[in-house]
């Protein structure tokens, strides 16, 4: 393969923060299919690898098409292909995700490589149930501890996917929702609730409900919904979660200040996760870190991001960096996203740019904490567009948006021609 060749492709492939998980993807598959051919004729190698390389794009192609036509058939959500590509191991044709898989799907836009799922026997489900702590024990280090020492469901997988994004207000509305009986506490089966909430949603989604059914009660371990991808039947074993929350046996409660505990550890392992990632063992990380930090998951295209970068680049000359503390209040501030944007309302009467001053009141205001005059000022620095020290409050909060729901909201995809385009001037900025 020529010179040019490599280049383009060794540039393609490396790791692109910018681009949301399926836009680089389709400006890889796009590179593969159309482009990589004509820069190999122009290195050399015309007849034969044109032949080699037509017959391999045939068998790529065909396999999209099956790809496509099964995700039409079962109608896969964004939610349920990613669980589908992170999960890691099966056990009795159920798949799941190890608690590592989990914080990888959080913060990583693909999966780590493996050749096929791990099948699971009884003996490691045991092996799995000994590991798991008890609630007492929890800590902000409890997934990366179990690695793959742990199985979680595709219904659990939504409920720690939710909890990512509660404020801490809202985390006794979240127990009161499992608490069926009113007594405080939560036992095994109040928990499971969670399961038929999650499985009468998916079916309500693909119009799967009858008026039967929405009024029938069914009990709880027969009801589930197979999609063909084992990711709403029912639970043959116990989870990790499970075991942790209810011990061994099954028979212990849940009590609201132990599940509040577990939200706010589960919330503070993923911002460590991701503070780290960029801090590389330092006790900070720098202004530009952190700007990348919140428009990773955005979907600005390249020059919007370029734009955001360049302007905190020209208004920060000295760097003091951003500490992990400053970083995780500013993240529970985004978890108050809603009373922010209510508060921002109430405050503005027509719509008007925010000061400083006023954007640090309403934080404290909706959080009950205070973010530090050097973080406001880099929040400033990098979203107000005309330096006049005012913010754009609805702007401000629908890229906040993007992040806080980490590239799960609805929007058109950029496919083909565009997509490469869009990759290939993003990776000449970062080179």
């Amino acid at each position: 393969m020529g010179g040019i060749s490599r280049f383009l492709f060794r540039n393609l492939r490396k790791s692109n923060k910018a681009l949301i998980p399926w836009r680089e993807e389709s400006a890889k598959n796009a590179w593969r299919n159309t482009y990589l051919p004509v820069f190999t004729v122009i290195a050399g190698g015309i007849v034969l690898y044109g032949t080699h390389h037509h017959r391999s794009i045939a068998v790529y192609a065909a396999h999209n098409k099956n790809e496509k036509e099964t995700a039409e058939i079962v109608k896969l959500t964004s939610r349920e292909k990613r669980f589908i590509r992170f999960a890691s191991v099966e056990y009795d044709g159920q798949l799941y995700m190890t608690p590592q898989d989990f914080l990888e799907s959080v913060v990583e836009a693909e999966p780590r490589p493996r050749l096929k799922r791990k099948i699971l026997s009884q003996k490691h489900i045991e092996k799995i149930k000994e590991c798991t702590p008890p609630l007492n024990e929890g800590s902000p280090r409890l997934f990366r501890d179990l690695r793959d020492k742990g199985i979680i469901s595709y219904t659990e997988y939504l409920f720690l996917l939710s909890i990512l994004t509660k404020p801490q207000s809202g985390f006794h509305i979240a127990f009161n929702m499992f608490d069926t009986d009113g007594n405080q506490r939560v036992d095994k089966n109040e928990f499971l609730v969670m399961e038929k909430i999650f499985s009468t949603a998916w079916k309500g989604k693909r119009g799967l409900i009858t008026e039967t059914e929405s009024t029938e009660i069914i009990p709880i371990p027969e009801q589930y919904v197979n999609d063909e991808q084992g990711l709403q039947r029912k639970h043959v074993v116990d989870t990790t979660l499970l075991v942790h929350f209810f011990g061994l046996k099954g028979n212990a409660d849940l009590n609201f200040d132990s599940f509040k505990k577990f939200m706010l550890h589960l919330q503070t392992e993923v911002l460590e996760l991701e503070f780290s990632e960029f801090a590389r063992g330092l006790p900070t990380i720098s202004e530009l870190d952190f700007a990348k930090i919140l428009l990773r998951y955005t979907y600005l295209d390249t020059d919007e991001y370029d734009m955001y970068l360049d302007r905190l680049l020209d208004r920060i000359k000295d760097s003091q960096g951003i500490t992990f503390e400053e970083f995780n209040v500013f993240c529970q501030f985004l978890n108050n996203l809603e009373d922010f944007s209510i508060a921002m309302r109430m405050y503005t009467l027509a719509d008007h740019p925010i000061s400083k001053d006023e954007f640090h009141r309403a934080v404290k205001i909706c959080t009950g904490t205070s973010l530090t005059p050097h973080l406001v000022h880099t929040v400033f620095a990098i979203f107000d567009a005309d330096g006049d020290g005012l913010l754009s409050y609805r702007e401000f909060i629908a890229i906040m948006k993007d992040r806080l729901h980490r590239g799960f909201r609805s929007y058109a995809k950029n496919e083909g021609w565009q997509a490469f385009k869009t990759c290939v001037k993003q990776e000449m900025k970062t080179t």
